[in-house]
């Protein structure tokens, strides 16, 4: 049998080797590391220092400070996208599964970004959410296809609750276990990830009730709902 890596293509994380990158990308890498680390109250000239070019480089790539983060967030977003749809075809090819845990640390840059996103509030970060869950409709509905999973009365809302509910629990976690040291960030998400993989797979594989009592009785009731005055007699 071949080994793990072997049988599976390696996949690069959200940040690659410097040499591999251009002046432009590179920068990229360096902002969202940076904001996953500290915020976005992290300065241009910081980053550009991690980048190892002039802050004026920066706003000549990107424009502005606001420029940069659009095109973090948009790389962030290919990242997530691209490695769910990989995972999903590898599961429906029977593909060994292990090394996608075993290159958690790989993803803790666009994990760390994302959830400052959630922090930072506002209107980027719903639009950076809205994104995250149309692109988890889309490869839910090619995985519903595959085989992968079980479909969905509602695929939209169903591809919301994940994206929120995994956004919401590793949020929950880093807050309250939160790494020692900004360069730590990938240790934390590997901590979060060993906590909660064999609960989230029991869960989503074999499920939580054991009968459909409940499931039943919602849709009986959003099938008609009780009307007002039907609820203040009862």
């Amino acid at each position: 049998m071949r080994s793990t890596d072997e049988a599976r293509p390696r996949r690069r994380g959200p940040v690659g080797p410097p040499e591999d990158l251009s002046t432009r990308a590179r920068i990229r890498d360096a902002a969202i590391l940076r904001f996953a680390r500290e915020g976005f109250g992290a300065s241009v000239r910081a980053i550009a220092a991690d980048a190892e070019v002039s802050p004026a480089l920066v706003l000549h790539h990107f424009g502005s400070k606001d420029g940069l983060r659009a095109a973090c967030d948009e790389h962030v977003l290919a990242t997530v996208r691209t490695t769910k749809h990989d995972v999903m075809a590898d599961a429906a090819a029977m593909s060994p599964m292990s090394g996608w845990f075993a290159q958690v640390e790989e993803f803790a840059p666009a994990v760390g970004y994302a959830l400052r996103s959630l922090q930072a509030g506002g209107a980027m970060a719903r639009a950076f959410v809205d994104h995250m869950v149309a692109d988890a409709a889309g490869y839910v509905r090619e995985a519903v296809a595959a085989g992968v999973l079980v479909p969905s009365r509602d695929e939209e809302a169903r591809a919301r609750y994940l994206v929120l509910s995994a956004m919401g629990a590793m949020l929950l976690s880093l807050t309250l276990d939160p790494p020692e040291h900004p360069d730590d960030l990938a240790a934390a998400t590997r901590r979060h990830v060993d906590a909660v993989a064999l609960p989230t797979l029991e869960l989503y594989t074999e499920g939580l009730l054991a009968s459909r009592r409940m499931l039943d009785e919602y849709l009986l009731y959003v099938g008609d709902p009780p009307r007002d005055e039907d609820a203040a007699s009862a």
